[in-house]
């Protein structure tokens, strides 16, 4: 099998606003499909103009005395609902592009199925259940998803990531999840699927960006239902003002009422909101965001405590042993040689690095041939070998130190400032003895993630306040917040404190994020208003958030945050604009209506329109050119800028309200005079 051709990197370098023509030709076959009156009825403030089209039609054909004027309301009318489901379509056609980036990665693969013996089987992919083993050597690619069981390799996660550096991935640790479709360079693991055929990591990326099971957001529900409560009412409106007008002696042209009403409810805002909040899950996908809905981008935007856990996250996660302390009176070589042996079976990251340092460090001791190992527990916290009578163990500092009294030994007073010298330096130390006596410490350092610090830094000026949450001790917590530039941190955490600590911001009023890539983030992710799991991190955790970071990056929450206040503003922008635009569009309709029975309207023809006709064919022309004049803008969303709520306001109204008014004045009157020109 080759290497895949496409990859989600791809899709993001498309252009912001635009699209092929083989999109653009699907988008404009879509907005016919959307006519169905259930796609109709999606949106109600179209399908009220789609319903004012058929009734416009039919009175065109039953009854007007002026067909072309008809005919020529009836087509701006169908080409106004055309022009909305357009909006949408070119929305769902850019998370389809995407999409099909994304099915490059699926394919037809085989997987070497393992039984309870270790024998294999060769089975299609789509044969794999969750709890089945499969083997998978270098140049293979991965054929489900799963959590690598047994094994260390290097992957390609090009199909799902864009990015083409391999990545390491490691049973045991918070980065031993995989995804089906990646490609494993280097060594040989054993994977237990983890997904049912269909439910996929990429099955599921697919079928969202493709817009199949986007639900509407809160703000986007509540606002939905203010434009059909104005549509209801302005409906009610219509309906009436004929009877109105008959105590004056007016009688008014059905067609009138039609252009009337379609012209006072909210169509723009109405026509572009679905195409609003397809763009934003988009938007988050470009920036290598994975959203399971679009209410998770908007929470997003009002998030104002964020939660990362340290490992994975903020440091790089492969905590590495650079030195060897001992104490006083304890040769290095002691130490070295005691350390080593203690980790020869200890199969964690750490373990290879404390004997991969004693080797460098020219220790010649080998490998014993009669030992029992002791695996590292969370009840001792401790891990060791028993060699003959000794008996040498490494681990928490206060663990070792129970341990030495219990045998009867004695603790020095220097093992306490040898800690905590290791600890400020923000390295995290393992204590080592042989028996009942105390060695020294090995130091363990993680390297903080570059750039990090900045990032949180650009976080607190957004109102965002950062808590970091680690179970190293709070000497070494503090020397990794400082750092990276945390404004708190838990230390000695357990996930029931990660748990306890978003229920309390919560409690207190606040929106909660919550970054993390392990098991044990699981709760803590499902628990937070937006949970952002690392791509690297384990199944758990991917499944229990409600966003997925593809490039592992714990800073990534700054683009989800602009992303969801630009959704958020977007939207209010666009409601602005398109209930301000409305006020100018009287102007237009409403003299045409009773300038003839009452000469006094005429005063309020302020655009000076060429006639009655002219004058309500402009503002539908207008109110039909408006949307796809607007969906650039809906798509790639207004610019997010930090700023109070005083200040958005006040450019909302001024730009967008402003504008809102006097933009229909410019073009419904340019419009009038080229429907003049050509003799409508």
């Amino acid at each position: 099998m080759t290497d895949l051709p496409l990859h989600l990197g791809a899709a993001r370098r498309h252009p912001a606003g635009g699209l092929d023509a083989a999109g653009l030709r699907a988008a404009i076959a879509e907005s016919f499909r959307k006519l169905a009156p259930r796609q109709a009825m999606r949106s109600p403030v179209m399908a009220v103009v789609l319903l004012g089209t058929l009734l416009s039609a039919l009175i065109t054909i039953a009854a007007s005395a002026d067909k072309a004027f008809g005919i020529a309301v009836t087509a701006t009318l169908f080409v106004t609902v055309l022009f909305a489901n357009f909006a949408e379509a070119v929305a769902e056609a850019r998370g389809r592009g995407q999409a099909a980036s994304l099915r490059a990665a699926r394919r037809d693969l085989v997987g070497r199925r393992l039984d309870d013996a270790g024998n294999e089987t060769r089975v299609a992919a789509s044969e794999l259940r969750a709890g089945d083993r499969v083997l998978v050597s270098a140049g293979e690619f991965v054929p489900a998803d799963g959590e690598i069981e047994r094994g260390v390799a290097t992957i390609n996660e090009a199909a799902v990531t864009g990015e083409s550096a391999p990545v390491l991935r490691e049973a045991g640790t918070d980065r031993s999840g995989v995804i089906g479709g990646t490609k494993v360079l280097s060594d040989e693991i054993v994977v237990r699927v983890s997904a049912e055929p269909g439910g996929s990591f990429l099955d599921r990326m697919i079928a969202l960006v493709e817009g199949a099971n986007r639900q509407k957001t809160p703000n986007e529900i509540a606002l939905t239902m203010l434009l059909a409560a104005m549509t209801l009412t302005f409906l009610v409106v219509c309906v009436t003002l004929p009877f109105l007008a008959g105590f004056v002696g007016v009688k008014l042209d059905p067609l009138l009422l039609i252009a009337l009403l379609v012209c006072l409810i909210p169509t723009t805002i109405g026509g572009l909101l679905p195409a609003i909040g397809i763009a934003g899950m988009n938007r988050a996908l470009k920036a290598n965001v994975l959203a399971k809905s679009g209410k998770a981008v908007e929470v997003a935007g009002d998030v104002d405590v964020l939660l990362l856990d340290k490992t994975g996250t903020i440091t790089h996660g492969d905590r590495q042993a650079t030195a060897f302390h001992p104490l006083g009176g304890i040769d290095r070589e002691q130490l070295r040689d005691a350390a080593l042996l203690s980790s020869l079976a200890d199969p964690t990251p750490e373990g290879k690095s404390i004997v991969r340092l004693a080797r460098e460090l020219r220790s010649r001791v080998e490998d014993p041939q009669q030992a029992t190992f002791v695996s590292f527990s969370a009840q001792t916290r401790m891990s060791g070998v028993d060699v003959g009578a000794r008996s040498i163990r490494k681990g928490a500092s206060d663990a070792i130190a129970r341990h030495v009294r219990a045998l009867g030994g004695v603790v020095s007073p220097e093992l306490d400032a040898r800690v905590e010298q290791v600890a400020r330096g923000g390295a995290t130390p393992l204590v080592v003895a042989d028996g009942k006596h105390v060695l020294g410490v090995i130091e363990l350092s993680d390297v903080v993630k570059h750039g990090v610090k900045e990032r949180f830094a650009r976080l607190r000026e957004m109102g965002i306040r950062t808590v970091m949450i680690t179970g190293d001790n709070p000497l070494t917590a503090a020397a990794i917040a400082a750092e990276a530039g945390v404004d708190d941190f838990i230390a000695e955490a357990r996930p029931e404190d990660k748990l306890a600590r978003i229920r309390a911001e919560q409690a207190a009023g606040h929106l909660i994020a919550m970054v993390g890539d392990g098991t044990n983030d699981a709760p803590a992710l499902a628990q937070a208003d937006v949970g952002v799991a690392m791509n690297s991190g384990t199944q758990a955790a991917k499944e229990a958030g409600n966003m997925v970071d593809l490039d592992n990056d714990p800073a990534k929450l700054l683009a989800v945050v602009e992303v969801g206040k630009q959704q958020l503003i977007t939207r209010g922008a666009l409601t602005t604009f398109s209930l301000a635009n409305d006020v100018s569009k009287y102007f237009a309709i409403l003299p045409a209506m009773f300038a003839a029975a009452l000469p006094s309207m005429a005063s309020l023809n302020v655009m000076r329109l060429a006639s009655p006709n002219s004058a309500v064919l402009s503002a539908l022309v207008f109110n039909a050119l408006i949307i796809p004049a607007l969906i650039p803008l809906a798509l790639k969303g207004v610019r997010f800028k930090p700023a109070s709520a005083v200040a958005l306001l006040r450019r909302n109204m001024l730009v967008y309200g402003l504008g809102g008014v006097l933009l229909p004045f410019v073009g419904i009157k340019a419009i009038d005079l080229l429907l003049a020109a050509i003799g409508v």
